[in-house]
């Protein structure tokens, strides 16, 4: 962070510069204090949630609408901190959209952000607008910085995530109700000076349904032009893995979507915005307790599979990798030097694969999924295969299926070459073109 004096309750907040995120608040009064503070729009959370959530459930068992995947469904998270080597990085990636983080309490350093992010040449840049308690109490600091942040930005950047992680006080904000005249202060700069640019929002972290409600069925002059959801799902291990008995990875993307078309206060256009699983034995870096981390090669297998059910909703703009470099959950470890881990293949192999494909169908069968796509540009046809629960011969599953073998081309995760005959369909998925 910068040398920025934060205000008296920004220091409630301080940041774990291991995990890149606050720390957990450890005033106890102040917290409690707060929460006191806004237990009436706590309750008006619950409510609107016991009202939407039942006529959501049974949306979400009838939406049959689908978006288009964006340009760049491949996304990826950066931040400035972690080096210029980054360009280079990005670069062997073959990654064309990036999210980088702005603080709030760093407009001293708003140049240098700039020369960041215009060191990218031109990608598709996400700017992730983040709040501090000083901005959030002093609405019109917001609006002179607000229009700072646009001007200096909006010539490169068309896109802002205001605010992140709205259900977690140690960010900042205490209610939904304080995130919306956050935002609504935001959305007001904006409408008056700078029209060409959308809005994201609301942020909300993990699979919690009811602030997600909250935020998008209220009565503030707001309206977020697509909806940013930081959808992580590693607390249920794989993200084929089930929360409340039917919402895995893909019918949790479904029940948000339903909900986001359902509200007047938003498009249906859903970017999952942050997403990863927490390695272990990485301590400090790793942003969870040891409990919730998994190895490398889960890590890998879990994030493309991640992807791959997040393609095959079809109501996915984009999925941004959190993030390039962290020891404790990125693609790259900086702790002695830089050294790739094989997740890092694996995006790469993804994105080279899978970057022109349109979805044609998505299945389980035999305990094996498979994500049938076709590939725009080459004109042929995309498998990716795996299984969770058992493994099975290539050969065997595609005779099953009563499918010709001959002429086909199967590249495991990393983009390594194998023989049709000796490949396995395993948790670990694989590519048959």
């Amino acid at each position: 962070m910068s040398d920025h004096k934060p205000s008296q309750e920004d220091r409630q907040h301080p940041w774990d510069p291991y995990s890149d995120q606050p720390y957990i608040i450890r005033d106890k009064a102040y917290k409690k204090r707060m929460k006191r503070k806004h237990l009436k729009d706590y309750l008006f959370t619950f409510l609107t949630s016991c009202l939407v959530f039942p006529i959501a459930i049974v949306t979400w068992l009838f939406n049959r609408k689908t978006e288009e995947s964006g340009r760049h469904f491949f996304s990826l998270c950066v931040n400035l901190d972690k080096g210029e080597e980054q360009y280079e990085l990005v670069e062997e990636l073959g990654c064309e959209s990036l999210q980088v983080r702005f603080f709030l309490s760093e407009m001293d350093r708003i140049d240098e952000y700039c020369r960041f992010i215009e060191g990218f040449n031109g990608k598709d840049v996400l700017l992730l607008v983040v709040q501090s308690r000083e901005h959030i109490n002093d609405s019109k600091l917001l609006a002179e910085d607000i229009n700072t942040v646009f001007t200096k930005f909006s010539p490169f950047v068309k896109q802002y995530q205001i605010g992140t992680t709205i259900n977690r006080s140690k960010w900042g904000f205490f209610s939904v109700a304080e995130y919306l005249r956050f935002y609504q202060v935001v959305q007001t700069v904006r409408d008056e000076q700078f029209s060409q640019l959308r809005l994201l929002g609301p942020s909300v972290i993990d699979f919690e349904y009811p602030y997600l409600i909250r935020a998008l069925f209220n009565g503030f002059n707001v309206r977020f032009d697509k909806i940013a959801a930081l959808l992580y799902v590693d607390r249920r291990g794989a993200p084929e893995n089930p929360q409340m008995g039917v919402f895995d990875t893909l019918n949790k993307i479904g029940l948000l979507h339903s909900i986001a078309r359902l509200s007047p206060k938003t498009s249906s256009r859903l970017l999952l915005t942050e997403a990863n699983w927490p390695l272990e034995k990485t301590a400090p870096w790793a942003p969870t307790s040891e409990t919730e981390c998994v190895s490398e090669s889960d890590y890998a297998n879990f994030m493309l599979r991640y992807y791959l059910q997040a393609l095959a909703s079809k109501r996915v703009e984009s999925v941004y990798w959190h993030q390039l470099i962290a020891p404790g959950y990125g693609l790259v470890d900086s702790r002695e030097g830089l050294r790739k881990r094989d997740a890092f293949q694996v995006f790469k192999t993804m994105t080279a694969l899978l970057g022109n494909v349109e979805v044609r169908r998505y299945l389980k069968q035999d305990n094996v999924y498979e994500l049938s796509c076709f590939d725009r540009v080459l004109a042929k046809d995309v498998l990716v295969l795996w299984s969770n629960e058992s493994e099975l011969s290539l050969s065997e599953y595609m005779y099953r299926r009563g499918m010709d073998s001959d002429g086909l081309k199967v590249v495991d995760k990393l983009g390594l070459q194998l023989d049709v005959r000796d490949s396995t369909i395993s948790d670990s998925p694989i590519y048959v073109v």
